[in-house]
């Protein structure tokens, strides 16, 4: 994916913090073919300190996605909130195989952090997504209303009643 408003032309920029803003959107996600979201309304802050000899990029995510529940099928929209701190040092070759460290060829003059920003939004999205009106009981569906229905009852009659043939080995337990 090349989009070009992810490139950050770092050569023509002083040393120094310089801060880019972005909106994210599903299409963002879906030009990495990823639809897992109904829609996505996320705001990033990317800041570039430029040193001497590297670079730092720290990347704060902040906003919602809209998923659908895992146990209902509703949408709802799951807030999020990341950060990632990359620093960037000049090599012989492109590596980026250290989470925390990438190294680009002396010569290069820009950075697309379109993979970061990707990589850093999906895995802020919690692995379970339950809707929060599962959580607090407001949420009213006929998938909620099965699985009470469908859940096993606890039947606190049958334990109370007891074999007597037990009842003499549990006295023991309780005789010591």
């Amino acid at each position: 994916m090349k989009q070009k408003e992810f490139f950050i032309p770092f050569s023509g920029l002083k040393l120094g913090k310089h801060k880019f803003e972005y909106e994210i959107d599903n299409a963002f996600f879906e030009s990495f073919e990823y639809q897992e979201f109904n829609g996505a309304e996320i705001q990033i802050g990317a800041t570039l300190d430029k040193l001497s000899n590297m670079m730092e990029l720290t990347l704060e995510a902040m906003g919602t996605v809209n998923v659908d529940c895992d146990l209902t099928g509703e949408p709802f929209d799951q807030s999020i909130s990341a950060e990632l701190h990359l620093v960037i040092k000049f090599g012989e070759e492109y590596n980026d195989e250290n989470e925390e460290v990438l190294i680009i060829p002396h010569g290069e003059y820009q950075i697309n952090i379109a993979q970061y920003m990707y990589e850093m939004l999906v895995l802020a999205v919690p692995q379970k997504r339950v809707h929060p009106g599962v959580l607090d009981g407001t949420l009213k569906s006929d998938i909620l209303d099965k699985l009470e229905e469908l859940q096993p009852k606890e039947e606190k009659q049958e334990s109370e009643k007891t074999d007597p043939r037990w009842d003499s080995l549990k006295k023991l337990l309780t005789d010591k």
